[in-house]
């Protein structure tokens, strides 16, 4: 039997229709990737970076992570202060993050900040500055020189200090053990992706690891600092005092 015309017709039209859906399913499958991608994109935006307050007035930061058994052998080896009391089991704290030049450093800035640091915003950084006079000290001498008030420094403080792995090989030493200063950069080097050997210096002090220095921009992303890096302790090696 041959097709009419009519049905000839009705076929050709069910073709097109089907052949446009076709068209309409694949263009939204198109689409889909493409919003994928964006939002996989923006989630690739570190957020802490979005929320660090930058600075103003100087060209870096420079994080100093001291290595607090050190520190207190020398200025508190009956352990009065909170830092250097047993029991409290610190390794490396943050000494301060220091405002920096590529040529020399600004401090004690004028700021319309009080010199003093309330107790109830210092207590925020006890874990990390183990000392409120630390805390006064840092502020008066390095943060009034940050363009930040008291509140936004210490919470660059803390993201800097966040930035930073401290590699587990030194974190938690219970036996004194001798090291290169090199082999100290290495291993930060090593826990830190974008860490360069230009932008880290290790000093020392009598012979003991003194502080591990980390230099950042000021949106906390890693840097070289040649200036930073020449004042690196160049000790063929070093004793690590044990954590007590």
């Amino acid at each position: 039997m041959m097709p009419t015309a009519t049905s000839s017709l009705k076929r050709t039209t069910a073709l097109l229709f089907a052949a446009i859906a076709a068209l309409v399913v694949a263009g939204c499958s198109d689409d889909k990737p493409a919003e994928k991608s964006k939002a996989e994109t923006t989630r690739k935006v570190p957020e802490t970076l979005a929320r660090v307050p930058l600075g103003k007035g100087f060209d870096f930061y420079v994080l100093s992570l001291s290595w607090s058994p050190t520190w207190c052998a020398g200025n508190d080896a009956g352990g009065r202060t909170q830092q250097c009391r047993r029991g409290e089991n610190n390794g490396f704290i943050v000494h301060g993050l220091w405002p920096q030049n590529d040529r020399g450093y600004p401090e004690f800035c004028p700021t319309r900040e009080p010199d003093r640091v309330p107790e109830g915003l210092g207590r925020t950084v006890l874990d990390i500055i183990p000392s409120m006079g630390l805390v006064g000290h840092q502020w008066r001498k390095h943060g009034s020189c940050s363009g930040l008030s008291q509140k936004d420094y210490f919470s660059v403080v803390r993201a800097a200090r966040q930035r930073i792995t401290v590699p587990a090989e030194l974190e938690a030493r219970r036996d004194a053990s001798r090291l290169a200063p090199d082999a100290v950069e290495q291993a930060f080097i090593a826990a830190n992706p974008g860490l360069e050997r230009k932008g880290i210096a290790v000093t020392c002090e009598g012979g003991q690891l003194e502080e591990v220095r980390i230099c950042l921009n000021r949106d906390l992303s890693p840097r070289p600092c040649p200036e930073v890096d020449r004042a690196a302790c160049r000790a063929k090696s070093i004793e690590q005092p044990p954590i007590r």
